[in-house]
């Protein structure tokens, strides 16, 4: 497998060697110790999460508490989606930059993001299954969200009209989010990543 940084520091793409037959297709979606190698340190697997998403759905924008924050190793396994990592670590160089990559049952890539990142994606076809393995079990307290549509950020969803959740539709927007003290900070998400061990990730040390 081939594991590129992505322009927001802590997130990386993996594309995947698809050995294929005529009985189907083998390939190695997830390597620990690959992904170690590229980010500094291994991913602590705590929970495994599955969602299923009509066309035109957006999840997002997501993100929890740093410590102990929730990084996530992302694939889709059914269909398509555009999977967006959200810098939202007030004084990161890139606080507030987006970028999309494409998931589906093609490629098969996956995208890694670290604790800090927003995480948000859209269904390009209806069924898309997103897989994505988690550092950090679920806890609603320490779990937020940013508005998806938030004109500050200016994410490009394909959809005219998305479908949100009532959650994500009463979201605040990043402003706000960030007056209100619910956003992570750099230095705060820098010695978290410290603490697990990375020596040498730029821009984290």
């Amino acid at each position: 497998m081939k594991i590129r940084p992505l322009g927001i520091e802590g997130a990386w793409e993996i594309s995947p060697q698809q050995h294929g037959d005529p009985r189907g297709m083998f390939m190695e979606w997830y390597r620990f110790d690959r992904l170690a190698e590229a980010v500094g340190h291994p991913l602590r697997l705590a929970q495994a999460n599955l969602s299923v998403s009509a066309r035109d759905v957006v999840r997002g924008i997501h993100f929890a508490d740093v410590p102990p924050g929730q990084a996530k190793y992302v694939t889709c396994v059914r269909g398509a989606v555009l999977d967006v990592v959200v810098d939202l670590r007030v004084g990161s160089p890139t606080f507030g930059r987006w970028e999309g990559v494409r998931l589906d049952d093609d490629e098969r890539r996956a995208v890694y993001l670290a604790e800090g990142l927003g995480h948000g994606f859209c269904a390009l076809s209806d069924g898309a299954t997103l897989s994505y393995l988690c550092s950090a079990t679920y806890n609603p307290t320490g779990e937020h969200a940013v508005h998806p549509l938030d004109e500050e950020l200016g994410v490009e969803w394909p959809p005219e009209m998305p479908l949100l959740s009532a959650r994500d539709a009463a979201a605040p927007p990043l402003a706000q989010a960030r007056a209100a003290g619910l956003l992570p900070t750099y230095r705060a998400c820098r010695d978290h990543v410290a603490g697990l061990g990375v020596g040498a990730q730029p821009g984290l040390v």
